[in-house]
């Protein structure tokens, strides 16, 4: 990559956003300017591996020049029309996005935390209209060590106290059950329940994997409570766990995917909600919308995104890379690791201290990285990354773990 072109030191740009920036995130103290592939530079030039990708939303890797051309050109002819006249990319991707997913219908928004809201109003109204659930008293279950977003109705059930603490009152309608525990979910269901929410891999909880058959099961119940089953596959979707979505692990298919991220490969914020026409039917005009969800500009993007994962084989290197990488941190042997787990290249190790000042390390190494919840290094770089590119981090990782 070639040097950079800022105006302002780190030191000077950090100042900054510490003076007049508000301060709900925790950055590593860099600065990047520029990204190609796998591969990011700060102000000074130099150059890191970027092992977060955006919280899996670069998947595609940084700048993908077929992504650029496409939103470029777009860009050039219409970005947004709002929804209330059509556009010629929105029923393409609609018609894209459904037949990857094997559903029939399509309701693209912008954010993930946007698109989880969405699968809450559809379910919630399902329950209403189709399964005769009383007015007003709808419920769904969700997990412990749950991420779906920062909206005061999805904080209102989360269980970090962190992210609830000052902003109730919260919505009503929701209740929580250990992650994983398939007879907790049972024992939760009742009459009321329309729906239950979950990620297959709680990745914001330190890549948490349910045990084996979880999913089946889950799966299983639902259908035979008739409970809508709603994948969050925001972070896990679109080839990040070795396959199309993490559901496929175990062969099942979901009442709902809720999909955003990698979904525009870095680019622009587009997610979506895909279902069956049963459950994104309950929806008419005026019930639900956003200016900007489906916009031309989003949408155009989205597709090559797509088109960009299957042409370039990503799902394939996600599982080859990851499992040989899984392998390799497996060998690290160090008295504050206590586990490494993973699958494809979304990979965790977890510690019995901070993770920070390993990541601040790794860092100063050229190695970006973020800890999750403390104490779990979150490892996800982008799916074009090389295989030589993974065995310089894993000589970086002995470096930082070396016992002295």
């Amino acid at each position: 990559m070639s040097t950079s072109l800022a105006t302002h030191t780190s030191e000077e740009l950090i100042a900054l956003e510490a003076e007049w920036g508000a301060r709900n995130y925790r950055p590593l103290d860099l600065v990047i300017v520029r990204g190609d592939g796998a591969w990011v530079m700060d102000v000074e030039g130099r150059s890191y591996l970027d092992c977060l990708s955006a919280y899996s939303a670069v998947n595609q890797g940084h700048c993908h020049p077929r992504l650029l051309a496409t939103l470029t050109e777009q860009a050039a002819r219409v970005t947004l029309t709002s929804r209330a006249f059509r556009n010629e990319q929105l029923p393409l991707f609609c018609e894209e996005l459904a037949q990857l997913c094997g559903m029939e219908m399509v309701l693209p928004m912008n954010t993930g935390a946007e698109a989880v809201e969405t699968a809450i109003k559809a379910a919630r109204r399902w329950g209403y209209t189709t399964k005769s659930i009383p007015a007003d008293a709808a419920q769904i279950i969700v997990f412990d060590g749950n991420f779906h977003g920062r909206t005061t109705t999805i904080v209102g059930f989360s269980s970090d106290a962190a992210y609830r603490e000052g902003f109730g009152p919260f919505a009503p309608g929701f209740v929580r059950v250990p992650f994983g525990d398939i007879e907790a979910v049972r024992a939760a269901i009742n009459a009321n329940t329309c729906a239950v929410l979950f990620e297959p891999i709680q990745c914001e909880a330190g890549v948490i994997i349910p045990p084996d058959g979880f999913l089946r099961d889950l799966a299983a119940l639902c259908a035979e409570e008739n409970v809508l089953l709603i994948a969050d596959e925001i972070q896990t979707g679109l080839g990040r766990t070795g396959r199309r979505f993490a559901c496929d692990h175990e062969d099942i298919t979901p009442d709902m995917y809720v999909l955003g991220k990698a979904l525009s490969g870095g680019f622009y914020p587009v997610s979506a909600v895909v279902s069956s026409r049963e459950v994104l039917g309950v929806f008419g005009p005026g019930t639900h919308g956003s200016t900007y969800g489906g916009n031309p500009l989003g949408c155009a993007v989205a597709r090559t995104a797509l088109e960009v994962m299957n042409d370039e084989g990503l799902i394939e290197r996600s599982a080859d890379l990851g499992a040989w990488l899984l392998e390799e941190l497996r060998t690290l042997q160090h008295p504050h690791i206590v586990a490494v787990r993973g699958r494809g290249l979304i990979l965790a190790i977890e510690l019995n201290v901070p993770a920070r000042a390993y990541c601040e390390a790794l860092m100063k190494r050229g190695l970006l990285c973020k800890e999750t919840h403390d104490t779990v290094i979150r490892l996800a770089p982008p799916l074009v990354v090389r295989k030589e590119d993974l065995a310089w981090a894993v000589e970086q990782l002995r470096a930082v773990f070396s016992v002295s």
